[in-house]
């Protein structure tokens, strides 16, 4: 476990941002020793003496939108500061690990939030007493280190608190039970902090070197592509294999209609394998429309009737409920993951104040407490039914593999129905919210009981069959549908075994059989969970990172793997395939759990991957080859020389770059075309931008020549006064509006609402 306080001698103070220009004459305390600062033993905070009178307790949060809520939770006997995350990390600009010391971090006070360190300094040493409230994960636990390093408390003092909701009771029960900070959490937060700068900082510059400036590798991202390219690899090599089924509708005596398949021939699986087969059994089942004889009728020989039951699906984990944001509501997980943070800070819900909405939204258990497990069994009964409520309360079984640090997700309290809680959120807020309503209650709610009836017709050497249900007792599923639905048959009670059927028609289909799916980012986060790679808090950053990267592509919600990303595997896999596999990396994230569960140490396990790590990274610096990435065509033509235009990569993403190079330099950023004619100039069309800031706004195509330029979203419409072009305005709340862009129009201010259908 790493010592507590680390040593001064490896902090870098990075408070003061450093100023171009003449430099400062040095004051002599200063020391730099292999690129690190040594500083001088700084005076330790003191507290006031005396204390003010209105002295108050200090709870640091990591969010300001939780410390309103928290602050008015608690009273005016505490101040609620939040900490914006980490205020500490390793240095930008240098490795920052001292690997023959243990793999010892070296630290920085992040230089953009030194007049939040100096706040947060200040208004301790004028505080009574502090606790640090930090999210309840590794993270939060890491981030509750170093704050009580810069405020130097003994992490071992009772400071520290947890809020599993944002609710008064949760609060102020966190409050009343403070505990020292857990050093293994933090040691297993570091140790994955450490890996992830080892990988990143000594392989990232090697493929910089070899393949183009601007690339990353990390420990979880690099499998994440490898799995997409090697899923891209069995499409490209699969091999369809053709097959026919055979279908036909037959009619019973009193009138009724089954759709059947052919299941056996001869008693045995039916498989067949060409057009002309799929032909004469069709010819064979047809005999009674030819009207020959020597046949015996069609029959039923066997009805089966089987009741089932369906049991609900456990309440979200950070996993399921991602995947089911991208199936149900079309969601990314990184906008899935920031409206779960919004409700579980909370919002302004009317007369009810700023609440938190849902529980802690990082979490792979599916635990829910006995109280809010009543509840939920008593508002069940009193809005559906007693039917409705099972005997016993349903208590889902967690991996093995699950940290189990927190519940499920689940709503913070069942009076605010998404009903009443509609009116204050977003539309997206709402159906993020809706869903997990639903999901929770629907878990404690009684299965669906099914009737599945099966009939099976003889015709001659041929079997066929009709299959399907009918719902006897809807069950969960009266509030949540979390399945697709089999065929329905029509009620059947009245068929008997025997019963003689005429055919009607006979369908035969040629098949051919399909590739595996390419991964979506709910199928890979799946994938990624099962093979034990990265965890709840990963999933919505990895999704993010190998798009940004260029490593993949998204085409119809499905990840495809660039030129780019597919060299970088290939790569990967020859110099690195003991690092970058499934295998090792799963192994890594367990050997994580370990340090946080006391199993393992933090050197112990560093020095585990290192040892496998550097043999490897010694003989690719040595023998991997340097691969040029081929352009891929864009389409256009170069102003410059006439050569075709080509997008490549660069250490800031994609652009588009001359393929007559290095004769011609020519490069132009990639912009969107809105398709839309530049009103002012007539030649020009408007494309999107970005300010020097990063802010959107709308131009002509045609700069410097024509200044025309929008900072909301034109569209291809003029105003019907005044003739100018209209922009849609987005709103937090409520529904996009057009208005004209022109200020002086009386359009400007009124604008019409979209239909969001």
């Amino acid at each position: 476990m790493l010592e507590f306080p680390i040593k001064r001698t490896i902090i870098i103070d990075d408070t003061k941002k450093k100023k171009r220009g003449r430099k400062k004459k040095d004051d002599g305390e200063k020391m730099v020793i292999n690129g690190t600062v040594n500083l001088p033993e700084k005076k330790p905070l003191k507290k006031m003496d005396p204390l003010p009178k209105n002295a108050k307790n200090l709870v640091i949060v990591e969010s300001p939108a939780k410390a309103k809520t928290i602050e008015r939770f608690l009273g005016s006997s505490y101040k609620v500061m939040a900490s914006r995350g980490h205020l500490r990390d390793l240095p930008r600009n240098q490795f920052g690990v001292n690997i023959e010391d243990g793999f010892t971090p070296s630290y920085t006070n992040m230089w953009d939030k030194r007049k939040l360190i100096e706040e947060l300094q200040d208004e301790f040493i004028r505080s009574k007493k502090v606790y640090l409230a930090t999210d309840p994960d590794r993270e939060g636990e890491a981030i509750s280190w170093h704050l009580a390093h810069l405020l130097e408390i003994d992490p071992k003092d009772a400071c520290r608190v947890m809020f599993h909701e944002i609710t008064k009771k949760a609060v102020l029960a966190g409050m009343e039970d403070p505990k020292p900070i857990d050093l293994k959490k933090v040691d297993a937060q570091q140790a994955r902090r450490v890996l992830d700068r080892i990988v990143g900082y000594k392989l990232s510059p090697l493929l910089w070197k070899k393949v183009c400036k601007g690339l990353s590798a990390g420990r979880v991202q690099s499998v994440a592509v490898r799995l997409i390219c090697e899923r891209e690899e069995e499409i490209k090599a699969f091999v369809p294999e053709e097959y026919w089924t055979v279908g036909g509708t037959y009619k019973t005596e009193q009138g009724l209609v089954l759709a059947t398949e052919l299941v056996k021939i001869d008693g045995e699986k039916a498989k067949i394998s060409d057009g002309d087969m799929a032909q004469k059994i069709a010819a064979d089942l047809q005999w009674e429309q030819r009207g020959e004889e020597g046949h015996d009728p069609d029959r039923i020989v066997k009805v089966e009737k089987r009741k089932r039951k369906r049991q609900p699906q456990p309440p979200f984990t950070t996993s399921t409920m991602q995947q089911e944001c991208v199936s149900k509501l079309n969601f990314g997980a990184k906008k899935t993951m920031m409206l779960a943070q919004q409700l579980y800070e909370g919002l302004d819900i009317g007369e009810q104040g700023h609440v938190g909405l849902i529980t802690y939204m990082r979490t792979d258990s599916t635990r829910i407490n006995d109280d809010m497990v009543q509840a939920a069994r008593d508002f069940i009964m009193s809005t559906y039914g007693k039917e409705y409520v099972p005997e016993k309360a349903r208590v889902y079984k967690t991996k093995q593999s699950s940290q189990d640090a927190h519940e499920a997700i689940r709503p913070t309290s069942l009076e605010l129905t998404p009903h009443v809680v509609s009116p204050f959120l977003t539309r997206d807020q709402l159906r993020l919210y809706t869903l997990i309503w639903n999901r929770f209650l629907a878990s404690q709610m009684e299965a669906v009981e099914t009737e599945h009836m099966a009939i099976s017709i003889a015709s001659g050497i041929y079997e066929l069959r009709a299959a399907g249900y009918k719902v006897l007792f809807k069950g969960f599923t009266e509030l949540y549908e979390d399945a697709k639905k089999d065929k329905t048959l029509s009620e059947l009670p009245h068929i008997e075994e025997g019963s003689v059927v005429h055919n009607q028609t006979v369908e035969p289909v040629q098949h051919f059989t399909q590739p595996p799916a390419r991964y979506t980012e709910a199928s890979l986060i799946k994938t990624l969970e099962e093979k034990g790679i990265g965890r709840p808090s990963t999933y919505a950053p990895i999704m993010d990172t190998i798009q940004n990267r260029n490593y993949v592509e998204k085409k119809d919600k499905q990840f495809i793997p660039t030129e780019l990303g597919v060299i970088i595997v290939d790569l990967l896999k020859k110099y690195f395939e003991r690092i970058i596999n499934v295998g090792f990396t799963a192994h890594m994230e367990e050997e994580l759990d370990d340090i946080e569960q006391g199993k393992d140490t933090y050197t112990h396990v560093l020095q585990e991957f290192y040892d496998v790590f550097k043999p490897e990274m010694d003989v690719a610096e040595q023998q991997m080859e340097k691969v040029a990435v081929a352009g891929q065509d864009s389409g256009q033509v170069c102003e410059l020389c006439g050569a075709p235009m080509v997008y490549k990569f660069g250490r800031f993403g994609k652009f588009l770059a001359c393929s007559n190079f290095p004769e011609c330099r020519n490069t132009k950023a990639i912009v969107e075309d809105l398709g839309i004619t530049c009103p002012k100039c007539g030649q020009g069309s408007l494309i999107k931008r970005k300010s020097k800031r990063g802010r959107v706004f709308y131009g002509c195509s045609e700069y410097p020549n024509c200044d025309f330029v929008l900072w909301n979203q034109p569209i291809d419409k003029k105003c019907p006064v005044c003739g100018s072009i209209m922009v849609v305005k987005h709103y937090k709340k409520g529904p996009d509006k057009i208005f004209c862009s022109n200020a002086e129009c009386e359009n400007h201010k009124k604008g019409e609402a979209i239909n969001e259908e």
